[in-house]
C-alpha cells in the first residue's frame, strides 16, 4: 500500500520502499510480532485473528509479521490458546489470514517458535525440554495466563530430540510458505529454545554447543540452516535479542566480542536479515557507538529490523537515517494503533498504548474488551482504532 500525506515527506527514510530477498516492501514500518494467544485450544486460527491481522495491512504496515507460532505437537507450544503450524489443520486455518493481508497487497511473514524452557500452557505434552537442567528466571507471566510463582524444571534435550526439533522448524517453514506467508522468521530470542542455547547461565552444557559463544550459537545456526534449506527462495531471518521475557536486565558477558560472532555467525547460514528485539531502543551498547541492531547491521551485513522505543516517528526516522537499522518493527504501539502508518503519514495523533489493552491477558478478546469500556475520553479521530481493533 502506497502511502500520501505530509508525513510522508516528512520522513522519507522510514516511507520509502525497499526489497527482502526480491519482495517488495511499500515502507519501513514493520508490525512486531505480537503474542495475543487466541487461537483455538488447539492452536486452530479464528476468523477474530483474520480480521486482526487484516487490519494492519489496512493500516498502510509496509510489513506483518504474525506472533511466534509453535511447530510441533510436542514441547514447542508455550501458551495456552497460542496458534500452531503443527499440522495441516493448523496449516490450513491461517488462510483466511493471509488471504486478509495480501488482499490489501501487504506481504506477512510467520514467525515459528519454540518454547524451550519457558513453558506455561502445552496442549501436547508434559513438561519441557532445555539445552541444560535450569529453572528458568522469575515468574510465570499473568498476561499469558501464566500461574505460579515458578517456572518447571526443564529436563535437557537429547541429541536425538535436537535434530527432531531442527527438522520441526524446517518443516514448519515449509507448511508457512505453501500456504500462502511470504517469508519466516524464526524467534531465537527472548529466552525461549535457540536464546536458551545462547545464554550462558542456561546453558551449561560440556559438548559443542556449550561453552564459548562460539558453540553456544550453534543450535542457532543449525536451526537456520535447515529452514534456509526448506524454503530456498523466500525470505528467511532469526528474531535476537539480549533481553527475556523472564530476566529483562540481561546482556551479553563477552559484550562487543559476543556481538561480533553472534551476528557474524548468523549471516553465514545464508539468511535474509535480523530482527533484533531491545529495549533500549538507540541507546549505543557494549562501549560501542551503536545500539544492538545498529552492531547486527554491522557485523552482518544483512538487512536488520531495529525495534525498541521507536513508536515516534522521529525516533524510527532517526534509527534509519542514522544506520541502526533498515526497517523499525513497532510493538505496544501497532497494538495500539492499527492505523500507525496512515495516521503519521496523514499528520494525524495517534492511539498512545494503554497497559489496559492486555490486561488481564495479552488477547484479543481482552483488547476489545478495553476498547468497549472506554470509548469516551478518546479524541474522535482516535474512535477509528477502536472499530479496527473490533474487526469492523
Amino acid at each position: 500500500m502506497s502511502l500520501t500525506g505530509p508525513g510522508v515527506s516528512k520522513y522519507p527514510k522510514l516511507f520509502a520502499s525497499s526489497e527482502i530477498r526480491g519482495l517488495e516492501i511499500a515502507n519501513r514500518a514493520v508490525v512486531s510480532p505480537l503474542t495475543r494467544a487466541s487461537a483455538s485450544d488447539d492452536g486452530i486460527v479464528t476468523e477474530q485473528m483474520a480480521r486482526y491481522y487484516g487490519s494492519y495491512a489496512r493500516g498502510g504496515w509496509g510489513l506483518v509479521m504474525t506472533e511466534g507460532v509453535y511447530i510441533d505437537l510436542k514441547y514447542s507450544q508455550g501458551y495456552a490458546y497460542q496458534p500452531g503450524i503443527a499440522t495441516e489443520e493448523q496449516q490450513e486455518s491461517w488462510r483466511k489470514v493471509v488471504d486478509a493481508v495480501h488482499a490489501e497487497g501487504t506481504p506477512i511473514f510467520m514467525q515459528i517458535f519454540h518454547c524451550g524452557a519457558i513453558n506455561q500452557g502445552n496442549n501436547w505434552a508434559e513438561g519441557s525440554i532445555a539445552p541444560s537442567v535450569v529453572t528458568p528466571k522469575g515468574k510465570q507471566i499473568p498476561r499469558y495466563r501464566g500461574s505460579g510463582d515458578v517456572f518447571q524444571t526443564p529436563r535437557q534435550i537429547t541429541r536425538d530430540e535436537m535434530a527432531e526439533v531442527i527438522e520441526s522448524y524446517a518443516q514448519a517453514a515449509r507448511r508457512a510458505i505453501d500456504v500462502g506467508f511470504d517469508g519466516v522468521e524464526v524467534h531465537g530470542a527472548n529466552g525461549y529454545l535457540p536464546d536458551e542455547f545462547l545464554t550462558d547461565y542456561t546453558n551449561l552444557r560440556d559438548d559443542e554447543y556449550g561453552g564459548p559463544i562460539e558453540n553456544r550459537i550453534r543450535f542457532h545456526c543449525e536451526v537456520m540452516q535447515a529452514v534456509r534449506a526448506a524454503v530456498p527462495n523466500n525470505p528467511v531471518g532469526v528474531r535476537i535479542s539480549q533481553t527475556k521475557v523472564n530476566d529483562f536486565e540481561h546482556a551479553w558477558a563477552g559484550g562487543n566480542d559476543d556481538a561480533k560472532v553472534v551476528f557474524s555467525s548468523l549471516a553465514k547460514t545464508g539468511i535474509d536479515f535480523i530482527d533484533c528485539s531491545s529495549h533500549l531502543g538507540l541507546a549505543p551498547i557494549f562501549g560501542t557507538a551503536h545500539s544492538l541492531s545498529g552492531l547486527a547491521r554491522e557485523y552482518s551485513g544483512l538487512p536488520v529490523m531495529a525495534n525498541g522505543k521507536l513508536s515516534e516517528p522521529e525516533d524510527a526516522e532517526a534509527a534509519l537515517t542514522q544506520g541502526e537499522g533498515d526497517f523499525v518493527a513497532i510493538g505496544k504501539s501497532a497494538l495500539a494503533d492499527y492505523n500507525w502508518p496512515k495516521k503519521i503519514a496523514a499528520n494525524e495523533p495517534r492511539v498512545p498504548f494503554n497497559p489496559g489493552m492486555i490486561m488481564p491477558y495479552a488477547t484479543l478478546d481482552c483488547c476489545e474488551a478495553y476498547w468497549e469500556a472506554n470509548p469516551s475520553g478518546f479524541p474522535a479521530e482516535k474512535i477509528e482504532a477502536r472499530d479496527v481493533t473490533e474487526g469492523a
